[in-house]
């Protein structure tokens, strides 16, 4: 045989075996009763985890800590970080059709956003804006990556959000800054349009809310659905210097869920394709006619009613959407929910009824979370099932 014959077939024989020897690649997604029980964050000093977001697919889980992205695998073992932001990052969503990461970003001069100016050392002002952080996160590989510098992060400006925050609107207790008491916004998440279990995923912003006890207007989660199929054309890097305002003038539907008062509205916002549902884990209220609860649910196939809503006199009939008749019933206020102690600082649906949720702790003056795998019962007092 030719001896060039021979050198090919033998580097074809080494190719096929070191081929056959490989583990299988992370292209499948992982079921979800196999994925780790326990994923533990580690430690950061900027601030508390605020959302999660997971692939299960390429096997990676991403976490907000409040002016960072994080990206690990599976195992915890940090790959890369997203650093830079004088804003507020919030929860996550990940988004299967163009394998990006979203997360709620917020810049406002109101206390929370005051403090994290002075813990970024940023001096002065920064000007009001509201938007969808969208990261190219297999670009993320390695730490310190800039969030305006290295081709990692675009955003998309939400106006609707700066426009309810910076009004001046009149209350049944006289005239208040912010409609609807908003603060902003934070949890998202990509699911169908309110109304249907199947078909193209919207995604999905609830608004912040500021706990006033003093307001009747505030006692409503406020939620934005948008068609992000043409957000190319607004996606822009953001200069926090000369921050754009490139996003779409409306969104596709605006609905409403009455759940009284919260203190900062839904942190986290899950949908679910088993329970066909949504979820809105929230810190809880305290106004004392309310029962107070710290996790919602609406049904996906339950249909948006136009009605008055209560307490506001100066909106007409609105997209009202019923939360579900699972959960506690509060017989006085016929409110449904669950006293969950976890959630609000993450809350992912990952299939099949499973859910990865954030415990959040302190250590030497730092902030992590264990992330627990837990599985959906049903149960009105135990709604979730930690998976030992």
């Amino acid at each position: 045989m030719n001896r060039n014959l021979l050198r090919a077939a033998a580097s074809m024989a080494v190719t096929l075996f070191t081929f056959l020897a490989q583990p299988a690649a992370a292209s499948e997604p992982v079921p979800p009763a196999q994925l780790p029980r326990l994923i533990d964050s580690g430690t950061f000093p900027t601030g508390h985890i605020q959302g999660i977001a997971v692939d299960t697919e390429h096997r990676y889980i991403y976490y907000s800590y409040t002016t960072m992205l994080v990206k690990a695998d599976m195992q915890g073992r940090v790959v890369g970080t997203v650093t830079g932001l004088v804003g507020h990052l919030g929860s996550l969503t990940f988004n299967a059709e163009d394998g990006r990461v979203y997360g709620s970003l917020e810049y406002k001069n109101d206390a929370i956003g005051r403090g994290i100016l002075a813990a970024s050392g940023h001096d002065g002002e920064i000007n009001d804006g509201f938007y969808i952080a969208i990261f190219d996160v297999d670009r993320i590989t390695r730490t310190d990556m800039s969030a305006e510098r290295d081709g990692v992060m675009t955003a998309v400006f939400i106006g609707d959000i700066l426009r309810d925050y910076t009004a001046t609107v009149r209350t049944e207790q006289g005239e208040r800054q912010h409609r609807f008491g908003c603060s902003g916004f934070d949890g998202i998440t990509f699911g169908p349009r309110f109304g249907r279990t199947g078909g193209h995923r919207y995604l999905t912003l609830s608004y912040g809310i500021y706990d006033d006890t003093t307001r009747t207007d505030n006692d409503y989660q406020v939620l934005l659905q948008y068609d992000t199929r043409r957000w190319r054309r607004y996606e822009a890097p953001l200069s926090q210097s000369a921050m754009h305002r490139n996003g779409p003038e409306h969104p596709d539907g605006r609905y409403f869920v009455f759940t009284g008062n919260t203190a900062y509205g839904v942190q986290n916002l899950c949908y679910d394709d088993a329970t066909k549902r949504w979820y809105m884990a929230v810190y809880y209220g305290q106004k004392p006619q309310y029962p107070n609860y710290t996790l919602f649910a609406v049904d996906a196939a339950s249909r948006p009613v136009k009605s008055t809503l209560r307490g506001i006199p100066y909106v007409g009939r609105e997209n009202v959407l019923p939360l579900s008749d699972t959960g506690v019933e509060d017989k006085a206020t016929g409110i449904r929910g669950w006293h969950f102690p976890y959630g609000s600082t993450g809350l992912c649906a990952i299939g099949d009824g499973y859910f990865y949720i954030s415990h959040h702790y302190v250590e030497n003056k730092r902030q992590g979370s264990r992330i627990r795998l837990y599985r959906w019962t049903g149960s009105a007092e135990h709604p979730f099932e930690q998976v030992r």
